[in-house]
């Protein structure tokens, strides 16, 4: 379960930080509302991947709707196009 601090806590940042590891992030509170998230760098870097893969995949479900509405470029014209033929 998530600890749930208000930002005044971050006083004594030390202990706050002791709470954050890679199952646990610390959500800061100012005014009673949710303001801030600590996590570790690890975490950080797995969500930076996971939104790098949504996009990708969002782009090629974009693509495969707009072929299957325009049509599909074949092989060799793609290679035509791209200046790699023989």
């Amino acid at each position: 379960m998530p600890a749930i601090m208000p930002i005044s806590d971050l006083r004594n940042y030390t202990d706050v930080l002791k709470e954050v590891d890679a199952s646990n992030r610390v959500y800061l509170t100012r005014n009673g509302r949710g303001a801030y998230a600590i996590m570790t760098v690890e975490e950080a870097d797995e969500l930076d991947r996971l939104r790098a893969v949504h996009a990708v995949l969002s782009d090629l479900k974009k693509a495969e709707e707009r072929s299957n509405l325009e049509g599909w470029v074949s092989d060799e014209e793609m290679q035509k196009e791209m200046g790699l033929e023989d």
